[in-house]
């Protein structure tokens, strides 16, 4: 495993959205859930950017399918599906292809569909929303491992992302390390308040400059 994504996976979401925080650096995006499992997910950007079908020519290729095929274990697909357009860009036999080659996770902007197909798979999907409606006729892949948007975030291919419970936050490359580094710090002087807690000390104390101090330059 690639060493910053062993130290990206013992991180959760918050502790890294307070290291881009602390680093003036964009990279958390709210509101896109976790539909599948209950796991983090952390590691490398493989993307995918779909759009709308009309006035494009047909494609066989299945949608996200050249993504599964390129990517490594651990990898996690990044897919942009900001057409408005109510169709899923994921679904179960993308799960089982995605599973069967060790990916991660899928994270999508826009809406996927099968998730109790995921669920039963153990499969972490993580959306914007999910549907019924499939994606044939409505949109296409138009590329793959090209810079997308996620929220208001670039995500560019080899990228870094960590996902939870509370949400999805993507690292640029060049910025890994001394994002990695202020997340750790981040995390002692979190678990150093918590200790404290659990010791009784006032809350209003250990909350107060400990918390403020913390996200400073």
């Amino acid at each position: 495993m690639d060493n910053h994504v062993a130290r990206l996976s013992r991180l959760d979401s918050c502790a890294v959205s307070d290291a881009v925080d602390k680093l003036n650096l964009p990279g958390a995006v709210s509101g896109i859930h976790r539909l599948s499992t209950d796991r983090r997910i952390a590691g490398r950007v493989i993307t995918v950017k779909l759009d709308r079908a009309e006035g494009r020519p047909a494609t066989t290729r299945h949608l996200c399918t050249a993504a599964i095929e390129a990517a490594s274990p651990g990898d996690i697909i990044v897919v942009e599906q900001r057409t408005g357009i109510d169709a899923a860009s994921w679904g179960g036999n993308l799960s089982i292809g995605a599973k069967q080659r060790g990916i991660a996770g899928v994270i999508i902007d826009g809406p996927a569909r099968d998730i109790d197909e995921s669920r039963e798979l153990e499969f972490p999907v993580f959306a914007r929303s999910h549907t019924a409606r499939t994606a044939r006729g409505r949109i296409i892949e138009v590329s793959t491992n090209e810079p997308v948007t996620v929220g208001d975030v670039s995500v560019g291919p080899g990228d870094y992302a960590v996902a939870d419970g509370s949400g999805v936050v993507f690292v640029a490359a060049r910025e890994i390390e001394r994002v990695l580094d202020a997340a750790e710090a981040i995390v002692t002087r979190e678990r150093a308040m918590a200790k404290a807690l659990r010791e009784g000390k006032p809350i209003s104390q250990v909350m107060g400059a400990n918390y403020e101090q913390m996200l400073k330059k």
